[in-house]
């Protein structure tokens, strides 16, 4: 309330301006709810660098139940001496390195050998040049050609082992043979029920076909996904430069596909060496044992021989084998990584 000079009395809302000072002003209280909302505590996060080893861990667990386990038993097998009296006493003899120098010591052991080196190496070489040219062609077809080519392809790489193996032995038939009966018809003499799984060369070469026509598919289909990285501009600049196919090939695709070469050789190389269905199927390691490879060798000790322990230690061999083959590819790979 205030009084003007007049006498008169007035009244004035005491928020309104102009009051005296030293009047503050309350803000209003909040409405709603009077509970006050907390802040969510934050996650609690794994340890730095463990989520990996958590998600390779199934993985490492089944390899390690499904290979490491096994191989573990077959090192402590290859050690001790089982054969019939053995299994049925279910007490195996421990003979420590015996397995392994009576292995050595055989020249029958080392006959296999040889052969399965040999065999190894004939099925690389014509694996590799072959898939590399079907992939070269590949790259130079049209896109109808491609498809059907490709189709051809994967039926080949799709079909079962023991099927093909079936479908070559009539090719080679010695009476109704697809192959005696197109000799003849050419013109060649001596191919009247001729027998080609007579020896036990005939019938590696015969494996060897076998083995050669069941992987060019997947040699030629990376080598043709291989030269999509290949640019255009290196093979303009080669064909400026006057070069050919051939000299195109070593200085342009090679050199940029070297990775890819020697990826597919290695796996070939393990592919074709550990080869145990194709070569079995076809003649059984015979005849006379003359077509036996280091797998068919280590299945006939053990299963034809009761010799398990022997056939254990064939196997390590085996393995020490291989990995003194891909000890070479990882030289290679380590010696690359130093130059880049």
């Amino acid at each position: 309330m205030t009084v003007d000079s007049q006498g008169a009395v007035s009244t004035a809302p005491s928020d309104a301006p102009g009051t005296a000072a030293g009047t503050s002003k309350t803000p209003p209280p909040p409405s709603g709810s009077k509970h006050v909302l907390q802040p969510p505590r934050g996650r609690r996060s794994l340890p730095r660098g463990v989520l990996p080893y958590l998600l390779i861990a199934p993985a490492a667990l089944s390899m390690a139940v499904l290979l490491l386990y096994p191989l573990i038993r077959n090192v402590i097998l290859s050690f001790q001496q089982v054969g019939r009296r053995e299994l049925i006493t279910r007490k195996p003899e421990w003979i420590g390195v015996e397995n392994y120098t009576e292995l050595l010591g055989d020249s029958a052991f080392w006959t296999v050998v040889v052969r399965s080196v040999v065999f190894t190496a004939a099925n690389v070489v014509l694996i590799m040049v072959l898939g590399t040219l079907i992939g070269l062609l590949l790259n130079r077809l049209g896109t109808k050609m491609r498809l059907v080519l490709s189709l051809s392809l994967m039926l080949a790489w799709a079909m079962p082992i023991v099927a093909s193996v079936t479908v070559f032995r009539w090719l080679f038939d010695e009476q109704f043979g697809v192959v005696n009966w197109l000799l003849r018809t050419l013109g060649f003499s001596g191919y009247e029920q001729h027998n080609w799984f007579e020896s036990g060369f005939s019938t590696l070469v015969i494996v060897t076909l076998l083995l050669v026509w069941g992987s060019i598919p997947f040699v030629a289909l990376n080598m043709y996904a291989a030269l999509t990285t290949v640019g255009g501009e290196l093979y303009e600049a080669a064909k400026m430069d006057g070069a050919n196919g051939w000299r195109t090939f070593w200085s342009v695709v090679f050199p940029n596909l070297r990775p890819f070469f020697l990826i597919t050789t290695f796996l070939e190389i393990i592919w074709v060496f550990k080869a145990f269905a194709q070569v079995y199927a076809m003649n059984l390691g015979g005849p006379d044992r003359g077509s036996e490879t280091l797998p068919v060798f280590a299945y006939i000790e053990g299963q034809g021989q009761f010799h398990y322990g022997v056939a254990a230690a064939i196997s390590v061999l085996t393995i020490v084998m291989l990995i003194a083959a891909m000890s070479f590819y990882f030289r290679l790979i380590l010696k690359q990584e130093e130059e880049q």
